[in-house]
């Protein structure tokens, strides 16, 4: 099994993905250790010396004024895990615990939290025997960081909170006992440490941006698809075009539309045909596609910044024997990147449900009703449109943006906050609703393209419409449906269709 090792720099968004969703190994670097034991050696030596320092030996937020006694430090640190697990809703899933798990160790490996080296350990023990701790949706205002739901990531590691393992729902004590574990009792600084970070927002972030890459594929496969049996043309993909306007994106979204329908004998067909121009929705295909390509690769270099950064307040720089109190815990950043993504993304689906109704109505398209034969007593592909629509709607609801919110904090001392993880979690959600839409596309495009049965699509529309019709057939007549968009978005998803385009034509952009 792969190990990926955990340091100072250097986590790629395919570490992340590796670690979340393919179960992949971490280990701590040499580095990493080295920098952890400088830190807490410092720490160590500060609390002797009864310095003043928030949250090591004062209370915490509007508390901060509170001189906490050594005798009492030990106390401190279970009482802000226990205190700060205020979580509510469903638990995250899975994948986006290990993620969380990750991030958390990515962020102490760097070394500047004055933790413990055995408590990013037992961190690190918990991801790699796969316990995931029962972590609450709902509760983080995104500074100072992701408190609450980092607070029930680290109760676990003092035996307390919940966590899933091997299917089953323990307490912590238990979760540990089946890894051979035993509870921590965390030292000065430690639960300021664990809880404050951006770890969650940057997950959950990081995993839909990685989607939405891989989505912005897809779309561009489904367009192509489309503007096939829609009788388009391959013109708007010119390089002539794209090149008096260069937009990074809508280059790549054009080159790849053209490769996918190289040699197409449905495009040859009608190029003499009177039709002036396309509809925007395939004419402007490149362009819409290419400006979310641009946004998500914006949004992934933030991601990638924050995953490579230092969240903690107060921070140690332990080679100048300093601490700095800063805000690198507000995840504005990460808020605003998730805002823009998620309005991206959406204009994905806005676009393709425009294509989904042009090809099921026969008065934009030329083909039968609803794509299906005996209209009347078949409804065909009629409701699928429905579903679009009513997922392009939610889309426009979810995309407004959680970061112009702010609503005080902690008595007033934390009076401006991000709402980090709220975007994130916005922004995952239409990702998934946009996966949808692209299926529903691929769908009706394959179920278009049956009825031009003595004409060759292009090369890598041909190759997607292999891959969907060896799981989903031919619609004849009515069937429940809802089932057949969940198979190709499992497609999607497993990369099938991407790659067979790809052994085709090349790889995508």
């Amino acid at each position: 099994m792969k190990t990926i090792f955990l340091g100072v720099e250097g986590m790629a968004l395919e570490h992340l993905i590796a670690i979340a969703r393919n179960s992949a190994q971490v280990q701590l670097t040499a580095d990493a250790e080295k920098q952890i034991q400088k830190s807490r050696h410092l720490i160590e030596r500060w609390v002797q010396e009864e310095r003043r320092i928030y949250g090591i030996t004062t209370g915490f937020g509007a508390l901060s004024d509170v001189s906490i006694s050594r005798a009492d430090t030990r106390r401190l640190q279970k009482n802000i895990l226990m205190s700060h697990a205020a979580g509510v809703g469903r638990p995250f899933d899975e994948e986006t615990v290990r993620a969380i798990l990750a991030l958390r160790i990515k962020d102490l490996a760097r070394g500047h939290s004055g933790i413990h080296l055995s408590t990013v350990q037992q961190l690190v023990a918990l991801l790699n025997w796969g316990v995931s701790p029962f972590i609450p949706e709902k509760g983080s205002v995104g500074a100072s960081g992701d408190l609450a739901p980092l607070a029930h990531l680290a109760l676990v590691l003092i035996g307390r909170g919940e966590a899933f393992y091997k299917g089953q729902r323990l307490t912590g004590r238990q979760a540990l006992n089946k890894c051979g574990l035993k509870p921590l009792q965390l030292e000065a600084g430690e639960g300021l440490a664990l809880v404050n970070g951006t770890q969650v927002m940057t997950a959950i972030g990081g995993l839909a941006v990685y989607d939405a890459g891989r989505l912005a594929k897809l779309t561009d496969i489904a367009a192509a698809m489309s503007l096939e049996v829609l009788m388009g043309s391959r013109m708007e993909f010119d390089p002539k075009i794209h090149e008096v306007r260069p937009h990074p994106g809508q280059a790549a979204a054009a080159d790849n539309m053209a490769r996918i329908t190289q040699n197409s004998e449905i495009i040859t067909s009608h190029k003499d045909c009177v039709r002036v121009q396309d509809a925007y929705t395939l004419r402007c295909s490149p362009q819409v596609h290419g400006a979310t390509r641009d946004a998500i690769r914006y949004c992934r270099d933030v991601i990638e910044t924050e995953m490579n950064s230092s969240t903690n307040n107060p921070l140690i720089f332990a080679d100048s024997e300093a601490f700095l109190l800063g805000g690198n815990f507000h995840g504005q950043p990460v808020a605003l990147a998730m805002d823009f993504l998620g309005i991206a993304v959406a204009e994905l689906a806005d676009i393709s449900e425009r294509r989904i109704e042009r090809l099921v109505n026969p008065m934009l398209s030329g083909l039968p009703a609803f794509l299906v034969d005996d209209g009347g007593l078949n409804s065909g592909f009629m409701l699928v449109q429905y579903t679009a629509a009513a997922l392009v709607s939610e889309n426009k609801v979810l995309c407004h943006p959680a970061s112009i919110d702010s609503i005080p904090t902690s008595a007033n001392k934390e009076d401006h906050v991000s709402m980090g993880t709220i975007s994130a979690r916005k922004c995952r959600e239409i990702v998934s609703n946009t996966e949808d839409v692209i299926a529903i596309e691929l769908l009706s495009a394959a179920q278009a393209l049956d009825l031009f049965t003595n004409l060759k699509p292009g090369e890598g529309t041909l190759a997607a419409y292999q891959v969907i019709r060896k799981t989903v057939p031919h619609l004849e007549k009515d069937r429940i449906l809802s089932s057949d968009i969940a198979a190709v978005k499992a497609l999607m998803r497993s990369g099938k269709i991407v790659n067979a385009v790809e052994k085709q034509v090349g790889a995508l952009q």
